[in-house]
């Protein structure tokens, strides 16, 4: 299936004759800008070798966000000399069945100190949001490559450092550093590919890079099946980690941000080497590109994250988005590790649940092709809701499995496009700024979410009904947004903030 989908799909770049030239579609002020898309084509053999590239950083950025299912599940034990299962427990003695070492038997993460296992998964979500923040607004001053590069080295030292820390609070320091790393880059990653696809591929670029995330998913009960003790379990992800280093003599930058920063000759120079790649047409580029840094005045003006809330429009799309994003993040890393502590073989459950999403991810394709966004959005919220108030009615059941997986798949699916939905909002000079303020609002989700898993020990419908409520909200606020389908990516801050005022046909 994936095979024809693939064909299907690429089977224009792949035989070298994809087109040149973007849809025809505009900008909501009437002005089709696109002009590097008509340089370097909108899918070709370089945006082709560029995706490959960046699937690893999705691969790793799963395994490292997941891993806590498996390095932290629930775990049975008696206490001695009684052999009582109440706690507080000073002496407890662990049942091996599943896991023969675990964070939770390396530390006694037990009865009082049980919060802690959401706490090291907090300072993990915690790092993501400062990652997201600091990569996201750095990129856009220095650059999409120069951090991405910086954040996987960490990556790979902090990931190699949590496996052979003995003590607690020195490991969730090195997840706090590895989850800065990993946000920083899942949003950079994505703003390269997305800088470099035409608006018809877009649709179709962005989930397939996606659905590498959730491969990483699927690899990871299988790697947990075969290896119980946590810190092999690390040892493992660190050495496919190390893959990273390859960016550092592989991984290109993007032309649009180096023609939005009003830098011509590198522009010029990476523009002519994509379209010799692509078999495109080079001559005349440089005088193309200098003409269009004429008439557009305000290239090359040095922008911020607070350029996101300095004029209204813009204010208002990024407030809601940001909130989307937390929403959809919430839910989707929420459901995750909820899953895990379903009834059931741990292994199996996660399984499934990557597996479905994954093949139910591949559904965002003809959404994002034919549907709007905003209606779009609602529709996978509200799926997502519904299900999870009806699995607060059946917990301890199979067909709880099903709700929960069925849950998850609607709320990766928003997650999706809500990727996609900021990449067309906002302009290339606050892109990596909006991306990363919109993946840091995401993990004020995440933290938030272990704990909420938490409450099924007090009262198993609270955590589904609590998991609930944002997608619901949410989706009713996404018609606050300007519509974005099949618009060409906005350049200056002054296309986005008249996107949407001016009229809203597309």
């Amino acid at each position: 299936m994936f095979n024809k989908l693939y064909r299907i799909t690429f089977s224009k770049f792949r035989s070298g004759s994809f087109s040149p030239t973007p849809v025809t579609t505009s900008t909501n002020n009437g002005e089709n800008n696109d002009l590097l898309q008509k340089l370097i084509g909108s899918f070709g053999k370089y945006q082709f070798w560029v995706f490959i590239l960046l699937t690893v950083v999705k691969l790793c950025s799963a395994f490292h966000l997941f891993a806590i299912i498996f390095i932290a599940p629930k775990v049975t034990f008696i206490c001695l000399p009684n052999n009582s299962t109440n706690c507080p427990c000073e002496n407890p003695q662990y049942i091996d069945s599943v896991f023969t070492n675990t964070i939770v038997k390396q530390w006694d993460l037990i009865c009082e100190r049980k919060w802690m296992i959401g706490f090291t998964q907090f300072m993990f979500q915690f790092g993501n949001l400062v990652g997201s923040l600091l990569f996201g607004a750095v990129s856009d001053r220095f650059g999409r490559r120069l951090p991405l590069i910086v954040a996987c080295i960490i990556q790979v030292m902090t990931s190699y450092a949590s496996v052979y820390i003995t003590n607690f609070w020195w490991f969730t320091a090195m997840r706090f550093l590895l989850g800065m790393t990993v946000a920083g880059g899942l949003v950079l990653s994505f703003v390269i590919l997305m800088e470099l696809t035409g608006s018809e591929y877009r649709e179709v670029t962005s989930t397939l890079t996606h659905s590498f995330f959730l491969v990483g998913e699927m690899l990871l009960p299988m790697i947990g099946y075969f290896v119980r003790d946590y810190q092999t379990f690390l040892l493992i992800l660190s050495i496919i980690t190390s893959s990273l280093v390859i960016y550092i003599f592989l991984l290109p930058e993007s032309p649009r941000w180096l023609f939005a920063v009003n830098k011509p000759e590198e522009c010029v120079k990476l523009v002519k080497r994509i379209a010799k790649v692509n078999k495109l047409p080079s001559e005349n580029i440089d005088s193309q590109i200098e003409e269009y840094h004429k008439q557009h005045t305000d290239t090359g003006k040095k922008s911020s994250m607070m350029d996101l809330f300095g004029t209204p429009n813009i204010r208002k799309n990024a407030i809601v988005m940001s909130l989307m994003w937390t929403s959809c993040s919430y839910c989707f890393y929420g459901l995750a590790q909820f899953t895990g502590s379903l009834s059931g073989d741990i292994f199996i459950n996660v399984a499934i649940n990557a597996c479905v999403t994954y093949i139910g991810g591949f559904l965002s394709i003809p959404m994002l092709k034919w549907f709007r966004r905003r209606p779009t959005y609602m529709v996978l919220n509200f799926t997502c809701s519904l299900c999870l108030f009806v699995l607060a009615t059946c917990r301890g059941t199979t067909f709880a499995v099903v709700l929960a997986t069925l849950g998850t798949v609607c709320s990766y699916n928003a997650f999706v496009l809500v990727y996609m939905q900021t990449n067309e909002i906002f302009p290339t000079v606050v892109r990596s700024a909006a991306l990363g303020f919109g993946s840091m609002m995401a993990r004020v989700g995440s933290m938030i979410a272990p704990f909420i898993v938490l409450l099924e020990d007090f009262n198993p419908w609270l955590s589904p009904v609590l998991f609930a409520i944002p997608p619901l909200v949410t989706g009713i606020m996404c018609l606050m947004l300007p519509e974005t389908k099949g618009i060409e990516l906005l350049t200056t801050l002054e296309q986005g903030e008249n996107l949407g005022k001016i009229d809203d046909k597309t």
